[in-house]
């Protein structure tokens, strides 16, 4: 079985394959202080509720934008698991060209995201991935990494707000039921949301029109099903893309079985 980790800023996925099967998968808080040993026990306590053998995992690949935890995150690997895990950046062998300037600026989990769309939606594709910022990725008719747009995720565009303002409180994300507030948490949370999904499909109509052709959009990463539901031009949420990116990579770059 291959276990495969996305470390984002803010949060943390897992999942396990058997196969091509995504048979367990968790979200958890990335916190840059957790040692070896409690990554470690997060991982088997994760696998014993889920019911799953420990010492069944025979591979690890990992995507990381998070540089400090990947030592801790080798070594938890080395020690919990007696396996060298494969951290992917832009060396690895993905089948995916980046034209982006400097390669090496491009995101692990931005470039698996990239594989996993379009292996399963094919090309040319726009993956918008909302995490701690949210990151528009396009690739064209051939395949190939084109770049994209980055802008701050809705959960720091929240936090400015209250953090800068003497007044105002700090609110949940939620698509509200009317765009005129009525309260001044109302009136927030539709200033939060609408302005974002306008910004969200401000950017799409922008890289469709320079794209060209009929481009899919589909959104992954905590937010994207809260979004794409207000959104005119997010086709599909793929909530596990960047999991099964990771896993399509692995086996690209190992022929053993996992």
């Amino acid at each position: 079985m291959l276990l495969v980790i996305d470390v984002g800023n803010t949060n943390t996925s897992l999942g396990v394959y058997q196969g091509a099967e995504l048979i367990a998968h968790w979200r958890l808080t990335t916190a840059r202080n957790r040692t070896v040993d409690e990554y470690g026990v997060h991982a088997r306590n994760l696998f014993e509720l889920a019911g799953l053998d420990f010492k069944a995992i025979n591979a690890i690949a990992i995507a990381s934008v998070v540089p400090p935890l990947n030592y801790t995150l080798k070594q938890m690997a080395e020690v919990y698991f007696h396996l060298s895990p494969l951290f992917v950046d832009h060396t690895t062998e993905t089948g995916v060209r980046i034209l982006y300037e400097p390669p090496s600026d491009v995101g692990a989990d931005r470039l698996v995201d990239a594989v996993a769309a379009i292996h399963k939606y094919g090309a040319p594709c726009i993956i918008v991935d909302f995490g701690t910022a949210t990151t528009f990725n396009a690739i064209n008719k051939d395949g190939e990494y084109l770049g994209g747009v980055i802008t701050p995720g809705i959960m720091i565009s929240a936090d400015a707000l209250f953090e800068r303002t003497a007044k105002l409180p700090r609110v949940d994300i939620k698509r509200p039921t009317r765009v005129i507030g009525s309260s001044t948490v109302s009136a927030m949370q539709s200033g939060l949301y609408n302005g974002y999904v306008g910004l969200v499909d401000g950017v799409l109509r922008k890289m469709l029109a320079e794209l060209g052709g009929s481009p899919r959009v589909i959104a992954t990463g905590g937010l994207a099903p809260l979004i794409a539901t207000g959104s005119e031009l997010i086709e599909l949420v793929d909530d596990t893309l960047t999991l099964e990116g990771l896993r399509l990579v692995y086996e690209k770059s190992h022929t053993r079985p996992v």
